[in-house]
């Protein structure tokens, strides 16, 4: 899903490519998409684009005359700018906005569709979007230790809860973490104020060094890949490579459709952590340090 960087860069993109036109056709091609019908797609033609915000993981497309587009682009979701008249990627297009510069495609890949648009007159419709997380770029420290010191949860959970922070999913989550040395597992409410805030100094250094480098590898245009495995990354999506700072390899929980990548060497003094399916399966045989995970072959 595109997070926080991800989404940054789309809106510089949608800012040099859209801003300032006017869209000529709003074209819902999915029949899931659009979850809204009290404004028409027909009220939007020829209404100019006046900014693109963020609202969580939520793209927020002002439009004159009040009007509102909000898109999720949840899992698969992915936007393309396309030349006029150019032919669009087929049965994985969703939905096309006709600009006169070009057109702004959004696709949807695999069986699933759950991206979603919303289509509102007037900006207080926002409100129904709002999951109240603060903005993690924006905040200061003492705000920052507020909110994570709202519940009890563990760091990865309280990082990617869209109550707490806007716009962290876990493929960040894992780097912010790796970053402040911290164990996904922690909870926050054994963390004092020096390692919170030192976890916020990860989190908005982790992020804003992930949108310079987007940034750069797009060259300020759409980026041809959105992914959460982005080879560059510390931990995300690297189970068993070495760690780039300790050089341990890279360890992993894994629960449902849902994994969390750590360093074991940086983050939890060399401890193990219990992988909610197969350590019940392996039960006493689970190694539960590195010397035990390296003597049950599983180290690399």
């Amino acid at each position: 899903m595109p997070e926080l960087p991800d989404l940054r860069v789309y809106c510089d993109a949608l800012e040099r490519h859209c801003v300032g036109h006017p869209l000529r056709q709003l074209d819902v091609r999915g029949f899931a998409l659009l979850k809204t019908w009290e404004t028409p797609a027909s009220a939007f033609a020829d209404q100019t684009l006046e900014r693109v915000d963020l609202l969580g993981k939520r793209l927020v497309f002002h439009f004159s005359d009040e009007l509102v587009a909000v898109l999720h682009l949840m899992v698969a979701g992915r936007l393309r700018w396309m030349a006029p008249g150019a032919k669009g990627p087929g049965r994985i297009t969703q939905a096309r906005l006709v600009f006169d510069p070009g057109v702004l495609v959004l696709t949807e890949a695999g069986k699933k569709r759950r991206a979603t648009l919303h289509l509102h007159r007037g900006a207080a419709a926002l409100a129904a979007h709002d999951r109240g997380g603060v903005d993690p770029l924006a905040c200061d420290t003492a705000t920052f230790r507020a909110t994570l010191r709202r519940e009890r949860r563990t760091l990865k959970r309280a990082l990617t809860d869209p109550r707490l922070l806007a716009g962290i999913g876990g493929a960040y989550a894992d780097e912010i973490l790796h970053r402040a040395r911290l164990s996904p597992v922690q909870l926050t409410s054994n963390l004092d104020d020096a390692a919170l805030n030192a976890l916020h100094a990860a989190t908005q250094q982790v992020l804003r060094d992930w949108i310079a480098r987007l940034r750069d590898e797009s060259g300020g245009d759409f980026p041809p890949k959105v992914t959460a495995f982005h080879p560059a990354m510390a931990v995300h999506g690297r189970f068993r490579q070495p760690c780039p700072t300790c050089g341990v390899p890279i360890q992993r929980i894994v629960y449902a459709s849902r994994e969390t990548n750590y360093c074991p060497g940086c983050q939890t003094g060399g401890r193990v952590l219990a992988d909610r399916a197969l350590s019940r399966l392996l039960k006493a045989d689970w190694p539960r340090t590195l010397e035990e995970l390296e003597g049950h072959g599983t180290l690399t």
